[in-house]
């Protein structure tokens, strides 16, 4: 199985922690040393593990961004 290389970017929020330690995180990721994405999924403290999560283009971002302003 191929390495996955990733890189944080930026962190540009915590949106919850778990009782373990691991937080449910929104940052901007590269995966495999592409543009970076918006990315949110569970990381360990250390940064070194992960949960499946979803990542989103900007264009993504923007659209969830409007749905959910016409939620609340």
């Amino acid at each position: 199985m191929a390495e996955l290389k990733y890189e944080i970017v930026e962190n540009l929020g915590v949106l919850s922690e778990s009782a373990k330690g691991w937080r449910k995180e929104l940052n901007l990721v590269s995966w495999n040393e592409k543009p970076a994405k918006y990315d949110i999924r569970d990381w360990n403290p250390e940064h070194t593990r992960m949960t499946k999560g979803i990542t989103l283009t900007e264009e993504e971002a923007k659209m969830l961004l409007e749905i959910l302003k016409d939620e609340f």
